[in-house]
């Protein structure tokens, strides 16, 4: 059985970590899986969104610590993506996780490393780490501070208490909260809500998004109007405002 599937349809390329009985905790062939769609996702110009998410009643439990203890923890990192093949890894297409249950430890920096969040009702994250004399060293230490405030982040990384998807979501660390069942379906159309805008636009503003939290704002004005320039460049520039003359949806190409 494969520890990752990929599917496509609508523009929407599918992630599914497949070790349920695990509760879906990365070890080499779920890293080495999810690098591998991620590389599938960027390479095909008709899927322009991502989603991520689980089999089962938990979306990821994190490093897989049998690995971990029996001397394989460097298996669950690749050398693009880092932690799980998706923390560090570089991409223009976003992302939405689609978390059907518990993200935790590696599970939340997984989560945190997406744009976007739908996340189950009832539902914890959290960095527990600490409670175990480990380091939560994929991301969370520097992205839940910006994510949801430093106070907040404290909280979590110090304590390593989780917190409730409800208070994930006023807290802005997540879009949506939804019934376990629905949180596929909600991921979908929140997607689907991305694919009918032009996708090389969405990359280029995704892109200088990533840019703001370290850029200067005189940096980030020329960042976006490159963005602009290159975009002008697309036979997608143009078929913005025809359509829209044309009193038709656009017909996107994605180039």
């Amino acid at each position: 059985m494969t520890a990752v599937r990929y599917e496509v349809a609508d523009h929407i390329g599918v992630i599914t970590i497949c070790r349920p009985e695990a509760r879906n905790a990365v070890n080499g062939d779920v890293a080495a899986g999810i690098e591998a769609a991620i590389d599938d996702l960027e390479a095909d110009e008709s899927t322009w969104v991502g989603i991520i998410t689980g089999e089962g009643s938990t979306f990821c439990a994190g490093a897989d610590l049998k690995a971990v203890s029996s001397g394989n923890a460097a298996a669950l990192s690749t050398k693009r993506g880092g932690f799980g093949g998706i923390v560090m890894r570089e991409r223009a297409k976003p992302i939405i996780a689609a978390a059907n249950g518990h993200a935790l430890a590696g599970g939340c920096e997984i989560l945190l490393s997406c744009d976007l969040a739908v996340v189950a009702e009832g539902s914890k994250i959290g960095v527990p780490e600490v409670k175990r004399s480990l380091v939560a060293a994929a991301g969370g230490l520097f992205r839940l501070p910006a994510a949801v405030g430093p106070a907040l982040a404290a909280e979590m990384v110090l304590t390593g208490d989780p917190i409730t998807a409800e208070r994930a979501l006023a807290a802005g660390l997540v879009n949506q909260v939804v019934p376990a069942e629905q949180v596929l379906d909600a991921a979908k159309a929140l997607a689907a809500r991305i694919t009918v805008n032009a996708p090389l636009a969405v990359q280029a503003s995704r892109d200088v998004m990533q840019q703001a939290s370290s850029g200067a704002d005189d940096d980030l004005f020329k960042a976006s109007g490159y963005k602009m320039r290159d975009l002008s460049k697309t036979e997608d520039f143009a078929e913005g405002p025809l359509a829209f003359i044309e009193k038709r949806p656009p017909e996107w190409k994605g180039r």
